[in-house]
């Protein structure tokens, strides 16, 4: 997709997600994906769910095209899906298309109903002599 036009696709089923040879494959490092305005409707209501994201993988043999990415994660517009199966589907679908030495997925959804639901997943404890920054995405806190 990098370099053409590209359609939106309609369902995270429909959306492909392309990868790319790792440029670096003699060495150990850490990706991360900041996605602070993901989108996705609730599957009871159809309401809209808002979360931020944070996406970290040690690559193997492949990266993934961040188009690709891009465009996978915005199908999410139209689905409906409770905030687990949408953080940890992400999680899952990169690993079976990337095959990374590790990742995780930090997925810090907004309030509904005054209720945050924040989702974590990883692959594995984390890799040793990888820089792997903390995500640092504060908590909820409301106004206060």
């Amino acid at each position: 997709m990098l370099g053409h036009a590209a359609r939106q696709p309609q369902t995270p089923e429909e959306a492909v997600l392309e990868r790319v040879p790792n440029p670096n494959p003699g060495a150990r490092y850490c990706v991360r994906f900041t996605v602070p305005e993901f989108t996705s409707l609730c599957p009871m209501t159809g309401q809209p769910d808002f979360a931020h994201l944070v996406i970290d993988y040690v690559p193997r043999d492949w990266l993934v095209e961040s188009k690709s990415l891009k465009l996978y994660l915005t199908s999410f517009r139209n689905h409906g899906a409770f905030h687990e199966a949408c953080t940890v589907g992400i999680a899952q679908r990169l690993v079976a298309e990337l095959q990374p030495e590790w990742l995780r997925i930090g997925g810090y959804w907004y309030p509904r109903g005054g209720i945050p639901i924040d989702v974590f997943f990883q692959t594995a404890e984390p890799p040793g002599g990888v820089w792997i920054p903390p995500q640092d995405v504060p908590g909820y806190r409301g106004r206060g």
